[in-house]
This record gives structure tokens, sequence and C-alpha cells, in this order.
């Protein structure tokens, strides 16, 4: 629990760094309650944009509790507030009245990459950032739509009313982000969810198999089979494991069985004991 607490920090803390130092001071509300956040800040500017995040997230908590569970919600309050307080801290110690550059194209591009890091990273310890974020998640587990994509449903609002607040030409530049937030956000996610699946035909099979259960603690399945040209019997382990894991049990093969086949491929998804689920 520890370890899951320390990465929703660190995906928290990259998400606070786009929104800071790109998105909000060029006035690029891309969605989310964030976006909305800067809409009400550019009407009535007195109005910060931190302790704004903190009301206006108490409002969809109770739901993310009761549609999603106990754990998720724990964490979305942790998350949300964790990136409330980081964003009020920038604020008053940096005092950004401006873009970092002025190029418009620039901000939302590294804002919106920045910020998809840390949202898939935050999406895919079972925790969201509050606000839409938890109508996104609401939307993926009950409707199995992936969450970049449910997240550009839920923000689609958001970003016309940005284009009426901000000009048309900031609302265009605010739907490419909610856009691109989308592709980044499922890319991470798959990329994050991407295991190995290996194959491997060898004439060693006891001293693999002890290694891939004992030392990489992944299970197997051995088939047995004959070669076509050899003619010679040959057993068969399949087996799934992360890459960590697979360049380990490369490194095994090659000192125990030179002669050995075999077969890598990647996995998108993998459902089952000792996996989590999908996102």
């Amino acid at each position: 629990m520890i370890k899951d607490y320390v990465i929703v920090t660190i995906g928290v803390i990259i998400v606070a760094l786009g929104l800071s130092f790109f998105l909000v001071p060029a006035d690029l509300a891309v969605g989310g309650i964030t976006g909305l956040a800067m809409v009400i800040n550019n009407i009535f500017p007195q109005i910060a944009i931190g302790p704004m995040l903190v009301v206006m997230n108490i409002l969809l908590f109770i739901i993310g509790f009761i549609l999603i569970g106990k754990q998720f919600g724990i964490k979305t309050i942790y998350a949300s507030f964790a990136l409330s307080g980081i964003i009020w801290v920038i604020e008053a110690f940096f005092h950004i009245e401006k873009p970092l550059v002025d190029d418009m194209f620039l901000n939302l591009f590294y804002g919106i990459l920045i910020q998809g890091i840390g949202m898939a990273i935050i999406f895919y310890q079972n925790a969201s950032t509050g606000g839409t974020d938890i109508i996104a998640k609401i939307l993926n587990k009950f409707f199995y739509i992936e969450i970049g994509k449910a997240l550009l449903l839920a923000d689609f609002m958001i970003t016309f009313l940005a284009g009426i607040t901000f000009g048309l030409k900031l609302g265009l530049y605010a739907l490419l982000g909610v856009l691109m937030n989308t592709v980044i956000i499922d890319s991470v996610i798959e990329g994050l969810n991407l295991k190995i699946n290996i194959s491997i035909i060898t004439s060693s099979p006891d001293k693999i198999k002890k290694f891939i259960n004992e030392e990489l603690k992944r299970g197997a399945t051995l088939y047995y089979a004959e070669g076509a040209y050899t003619n010679e019997n040959r057993t068969v382990i399949s087996t799934v494991m992360n890459k960590k894991e697979f360049i380990r049990l490369k490194k095994f093969i090659k000192e125990n069985d030179k002669n050995a086949f075999v077969i890598v491929s990647n996995v998108r998804e993998v459902l089952g004991n000792g996996f989590r689920l999908s996102i």
C-alpha cells in the first residue's frame, strides 16, 4: 500500500508540473475540474485555483465511493487533495504569471504530455485526481470504455465552456489538448500493462521450470512436442511475465540451454491469477 501511494504521489507531482508551468499560465483549460476552475478563475480572478479544486472535488467523492469502491475513493481523495496542495504551493512560491514560452502549441504539447503521463500513472494505481476523472472511471468500469476515451466524453462540455470564455482559438487548442490527452493516457496505460508471452522449446525443462516457479514466482504450462525434422521429443514451456522478469529468464536460458528455441511476443492484456485486471 505504501508503494501504491508513493507511485500515486509521483503521478500527482507530474500532473501538477504540467498544469502549473504550461497549461494554466497559457489559459489552456483542457477539460477536467481543473479546466472548469480556470474558466471560473478567469471570470473571478480573486478565487484561486487551488482552493477551488478542493471545494469542487468534494461533490464527486461520494459518487466515487459508492459506485467504484472504498479503495478507489480513498486514493482519489488523497490524490486530489495532494494535487490541489502542490498547485497551491507552486502558485505561492513561483508566482507564475505567464507561460515559460510564448508559443501556444508548445505550451499545449508539453503541458498535455507531462499531465497525461502523470494521470496515466495515477489511473494505473486505481486512483484519480478527482473531478471528471471520477466520471471517466465510472464510464470505464460500467461501460468498458478505455479510460482516455471516457475522459474525453467527460471533458467535452468543459472544453466548450473554455472556448466561450477564452475565445475560439484557445477553445480549439483546448479541444486538441483533450484529444491528445486521450491518446497519451491510453498509450501509457497500455505500455504499463504490457506483458511478455514466451514459448520455450527445450531439452532441459526441469531447470527452466524450476527457475520460473521459484526465482521469478511465475507459473507455466508444459506441452510435449516432436520435432518435424529431427523427430526428437521436446518440452514446450509457455509462460507470461513482465519485461524485467523476461530479461532474467533470457539470461538463465542462455547459461543453461544454449540450444533452446525461444519465441517471444508482446501481450496487451493478461487476466487471471498473478496479474491485475486491466485498467
